[in-house]
């Protein structure tokens, strides 16, 4: 553990002007507030923000960060507050640390508690300030060192998961791929232990096998390009076990076939000797085509920027190779982070704008585990390079359509596509799109986002914003159902309904528009006598307990069952009044009701058949359709309008299938019987808003 004048010391080397007093009293209040606290490893707890504190020395960055390091967990776990920390050490380290706290808080929570709303306070604080990002991803750094001392293996692996699928992900989109492979490293230890000590095992059968043959190829690229006049550095490393592993799983080989296990690379003075010894390397050696990358001239979104090249060498030898200056090794081992070196004034903006957009991908996620979904696909996927017709460069994953493009231009674009254009030909929105193509969208101003997209996007931003037009779109047409079914209600009430009325209704109700209320009836979560209640409290004081028709069990008899035997209407052909009946009673069981022609009848039930027919005065039964409207505004209104011409109740109403130009509805009414049921279904086959309807 860094001692206090080390720490100190460490700051000052690269910041002469940093407020040595102020560092020392953050060292020494983390260490009174933490007092007697221990870490499952048994060392002191102040230990773990010390260590986080030096990870952000090795980054040389400013005082407030080291500050912040170390008071990050104070807040979460001693009595200290932000309060206590801002009068001690100013408001920005306060801020800094309230930011890192807000993540921990989720972190810690289980995983079915972290809705989106958190995670969209968590990606919030990082875009606000990417300082809270980088001390997080030190923060889950150290603790990945010490991972092994916690005793529960569950835990371990929940930890390593989380970090393999979230923070290792953050650390590569912000350039950091020290961390990153260290981060997987640790992971993949925990997540797939066998894989990891078989990968790792050979890799130590390389080493001493070797024989001298990484100096000896280091040796000889170094060799080349001197004889060319480039004084470089060289070096060769093995390629990372996690990503030795994941090329395994990817391309389904062994780790035989895996040809590039090793990887050199070459740091040259300046981006012009970048491409020199490029050419020099590809006129000595043969290179293989489709594996050179140039990520100077087109940096990947992290900033990351070098020459990536994959040669046949000696002996029919595959080697990989990475040209670039000391700049770029550095903003390439160490990102966003080597921006904020003390020295520089500006701070950089722009390379945290995939942050907004995974803030943008929160607010528009239905459920925790679709934007889990969603941030996946964001934050950690292979890149390709496309332009628009003007020149702008967007990049995406790999496999990308123009509606993805079109949504990594601006949301509202991506809603109004219609068509597009890839190198001035018309092709399929569902084209993948290749590195260098020139898009050109083409938009409808009534146009709004298909199901059927979901089928073939490939990025989190595309696949949440889809979703949630449709949903939205689906709410809408509900609630006009709903406006047409209100209207009915209201119109037998005493008094006339009027705006006043409504807002009263929606604040009983708990709601929170109009068109909230419009929703719940249209989707059958108000019952009519809820509804008229809180339009107008005490009306419904004077109507029957039954206050449409009666329910089964006193408005439904049937003849053929023994007086007192429970009976019910089967779900799977739901027969009404009028229907030809039979019973099925099972031991132990009452008897369910199927009409005559049920499809279930004829799959062998093991059960007693009964003779029935309906009692005298039957009437009241739920009957089932499926209709198949035209996509087009109004068809769904237009539908309600006939169930409400018609004195038939939605009791629930789904969609089952949304393909232009037709969407599927199955929907359960409330109705008097088999001839009321007919008069519906003609009069709804008789409408131009609907191409299909049949009973189910």
């Amino acid at each position: 553990m860094l001692r206090q004048y080390e720490l100190v010391e460490r700051v000052k080397a690269y910041d002469p002007d940093a407020d040595e007093a102020l560092l020392n009293r953050a060292y020494v209040y983390t260490v009174q507030k933490h007092g007697t606290q221990k870490r499952a490893s048994g060392d002191p707890y102040f230990s773990h923000p010390v260590e986080v504190a030096g990870l952000m020395t090795d980054l040389k960055l400013d005082q407030e960060t080291i500050m912040t390091a170390l008071l990050h967990d104070t807040v979460e776990d001693t009595l200290a507050t932000i309060e206590d920390i801002e009068a001690n050490f100013g408001p920005e380290v306060a801020r800094l640390v309230d930011g890192v706290t807000k993540l921990s808080k989720i972190e810690a929570m289980p995983e079915d508690e972290r809705a989106a709303e958190n995670l969209r306070k968590f990606f919030l604080a990082m875009s606000e300030d990417i300082r809270v990002l980088l001390v997080k991803l030190a923060d889950r750094l150290h603790n990945m060192r010490t991972l092994h001392f916690i005793k529960s293996p569950e835990k371990r692996a929940r930890i390593a998961r989380e970090t393999m699928d979230i923070y290792a992900p953050l650390a590569e989109r912000v350039g950091m791929y020290e961390y990153m492979r260290e981060m997987q490293l640790l992971a993949f230890e925990q997540v797939e232990p066998e894989a990891y000590q078989t990968i790792t095992g050979r890799l130590e059968q390389i080493r001493k096998q070797d024989g001298g043959q990484v100096d000896a190829i280091a040796l000889g690229i170094k060799q080349a390009l001197a004889e060319a006049g480039l004084a470089v550095k060289v070096w060769g490393r093995e390629k990372h076990p996690y990503s030795i592993w994941k090329k395994m799983a990817e391309r389904h080989v062994s780790f035989e076939q895996v040809t590039d296990i090793m990887a050199f690379r070459v740091i040259v003075e300046n981006e012009a000797e970048c491409y020199q010894a490029m050419g020099i390397l590809h006129t000595t050696w043969q290179c293989i085509p489709g594996k050179f990358k140039d990520y100077i001239s087109t940096p990947k979104n992290n900033g990351y920027r070098s020459l990536h090249t994959s040669l046949i060498y000696e002996n029919s030898m595959r080697v990989e190779v990475q040209i670039r200056t000391r700049e770029m090794h550095r903003t390439n081992e160490f990102g966003l982070a080597a921006h904020w070196a003390y020295k520089q004034g500006d701070r950089p903006d722009g390379a945290v704008g995939w942050l907004r957009d995974l803030i943008e991908i929160v607010d528009a996620s239905h459920d925790p585990e679709e934007l889990l979904e969603h941030t996946r696909l964001a934050i950690y996927q292979d890149r390709i390079f496309a332009f628009t017709p003007k020149g702008a460069l967007h990049q995406l994953p790999k496999g990308s359509t123009p509606v993805d493009f079109a949504f990594a231009v601006h949301t509202d674009l991506g809603a109004q596509t219609v068509g597009a254009k890839i190198n001035g030909r018309h092709m399929p929105l569902r084209t993948p799109l290749e590195n260098g193509d020139v898009v050109e969208l083409i938009k409808g101003k009534t146009a709004e986002p298909q199901l059927s997209w979901l089928g073939f996007v490939v990025t989190g931003k595309a696949r949440a914003a889809i979703r949630r037009a449709v949903r939205l779109k689906e709410r809408s047409e509900v609630a006009m159902i709903g406006r047409k079914m209100f209207e009915e209600v209201a119109s037998r009430l005493p008094a006339k309904i009027g705006k006043k009325a409504i807002r009263e209704a929606v604040k009983r109700l708990e709601l929170e528009d109009e068109e909230a209320l419009m929703y719940a009836v249209g989707a059958a979560k108000l019952t009519d006598r809820d509804l008229m209640e809180a339009l107008v409290p005490g009306s419904t004081s004077a109507l029957p307990d039954e206050e449409s028709w009666p329910r089964q069990e006193k408005a439904i008899s049937v003849r053929g069952l023994t007086p007192g035997v429970a009976f019910q209407l089967a779900e799977c052909c739901h027969p009404v009044p009028g229907d030809r009946i039979v019973g099925l009673r099972k031991m132990g069981e009452g008897v369910e009701v199927h009409s005559i022609s049920c499809l279930t009848l004829a799959s062998g039930i093991d059960a007693d058949w009964l003779d029935l027919s309906w009692g005298q005065h039957s009437q009241g039964a739920v009957g089932r359709l499926r209709a198949i409207l035209y996509d087009r505004p109004g068809t769904l209104a237009e539908m309600a309008g006939t169930f409400a011409k018609n004195v038939a109740n939605v009791v629930t109403l789904e969609q089952t299938q949304r393909d232009t130009p037709f969407h599927t509805y199955e929907v359960d009414l409330e109705v008097q019987d088999l001839a009321h049921l007919t008069r519906i279904i003609s009069a709804l086959r008789a409408s131009d808003a609907v191409a299909q309807v049949d009973r189910i």
